[in-house]
């Protein structure tokens, strides 16, 4: 790899870093392979992957090789995120600043792909968790990835970080992973490299201080802020971290962590840099702070979703075995559930942000029968009442082809389970047996097919 002129001599004084072995770890080495365990769907494992601990992260785990993950019905199902270990530290600052069963508002400021999102609902089954992302192209990916691992309590929404800021004082925790110059990510993205200048750094330097600026009033006086970046540019960390000091009326956290992990302290508390010569991941920066300014909170007015009747509550509450603590509504012809508790919170966010997707959709009613979502078979817990065949990897891989499928299957609806993770859903109609996975999810098992 060749490493652009100026960009060994901009990182001179950066803590922990060794032009040597940082050189040479991108000119002679290749990047670890991770991925991050779905705690809520524990699946049997049968790859043979030969995994091993992410010393930071309960559910992290390291690969000895890269397989095909797209040949895996395991991802597909939503049991992992393939992630890199660095960016897999929120979990290590989350443990040590917050209890799993707090029930707190959280945003995600730039969610997309989903990795940090899903990584915040493992860790907090119980807490509103808001993943935004501004890129409108980038909001599918958002969705699709948040549907496969399960949760129900999150909202999905598409608005720039300034309309997230009228939401004054909503927020307990914000997470904003912000845009960069790529340069942690070297020895996964070669155009990264070739984009890189020191224009385009001071670009990404004040975009970041607009972001959040424009975001910050939605986060509460005592609120925690975890603020990240996958570049070396002290420029985009250890600057922007001051600013957010000095300007932004922010204190740094300190938090412990283990000397023998290789993450280097930065210079401030609670700061965090990830170097490839040191540990096994790549190029990462993260700063935990706390908001110290009083913030009056926002008091907006709540909007109004579309109720189901009672008749079809109670036809949905049947049919899907529902206990009392989800509330129902409709959109778009779909009946949703989302959690009881943070009920009011989504009426109150949908009167001023522009919400893609809440909760989890149960179906759709079509004369006599309730058509099932496939977001409903990708939901954490069991699928009680359903048919449910298990079927292996040859057959799954078909189902998530969408290609003719040989089963012996029970007139009406049925979930398929692979090793222990449900996968979709399929019908037999009698004559014919119909597969139920998303077009849009497709998988292609050979070329053109």
């Amino acid at each position: 790899m060749q490493l652009p002129t100026e960009f060994i001599p901009s990182l001179r004084g950066v803590p922990g870093f060794d032009a040597e072995a940082f050189i040479a770890v991108h000119t002679d080495s290749t990047p670890v392979t991770s991925l991050r365990l779905n705690p809520m769907k524990p699946a049997k494992w049968e790859q043979g992957w030969n995994l091993s601990q992410v010393p930071w992260c309960e559910e992290g785990r390291y690969l000895s090789q890269r397989p095909s993950f797209t040949l895996d019905p395991l991802m597909h199902a939503g049991a992992y995120y393939v992630q890199e270990a660095s960016s897999m530290f929120i979990r290590h600052i989350l443990e040590k600043l917050f209890q799993p069963e707090a029930k707190i508002n959280i945003v995600d400021v730039c969610a997309a792909p989903g990795g940090k999102a899903t990584l915040l609902a493992a860790y907090f089954q119980q807490a509103l968790l808001v993943a935004n992302e501004v890129i409108k192209s980038r909001v599918p990916i958002l969705e699709e990835n948040l549907i496969k691992w399960g949760t129900p309590n999150t909202i999905v929404t598409n608005n720039d970080p300034a309309q997230l800021g009228r939401v004054q004082g909503f927020f307990d925790l914000m997470l904003v992973d912000a845009p960069c110059s790529g340069s942690g990510l070297f020895r996964k993205d070669p155009l990264a490299v070739s984009e890189w200048s020191k224009e385009q750094v001071a670009l990404c330097g004040r975009r970041q201080e607009r972001i959040l600026s424009d975001v910050l009033p939605a986060l509460r006086e005592g609120g925690i802020l975890i603020y990240a970046t996958c570049s070396f540019s002290p420029e985009e960390d250890e600057d922007i971290t001051r600013w957010l000091i000095d300007e932004m009326d922010m204190e740094a956290i300190h938090l412990e962590i283990n000397a023998e992990w290789g993450i280097v302290n930065s210079q401030f508390p609670g700061c965090f840099r990830f170097f490839p010569d040191r540990l096994q991941g790549e190029g990462f920066y993260v700063a935990v702070l706390r908001k110290k300014a009083p913030v009056d909170f926002f008091s907006g007015r709540e909007a109004g979703l579309e109720k189901v009747n009672s008749l079809k509550s109670q036809l949905f509450s049947n049919v899907f075995g529902l206990e009392s603590n989800h509330h129902l509504f409709q959109q778009s012809g779909a009946v949703r559930i989302f959690p009881e508790q943070h009920w009011p919170a989504l009426c109150l966010l949908a009167g001023c942000l522009y919400i893609k997707r809440a909760g989890i959709e149960l179906g759709q009613e079509k004369g006599k029968d309730v058509v099932p979502s496939h977001e409903w078979a990708m939901m954490w817990g069991n699928k009680l009442g359903w048919p449910t065949l298990r079927i292996g990897k040859e057959e799954a891989l078909a189902y998530l082809g969408r290609q003719p499928l040989q089963l012996s299957l029970e007139k009406g609806w049925s979930l398929l389970n692979y090793n222990e993770c449900f996968l979709g859903w399929v019908k037999n109609a009698g004559s014919r047996l119909n597969n139920y996975y998303p077009s849009e999810w497709r998988i292609r098992l050979l070329s053109g097919g």
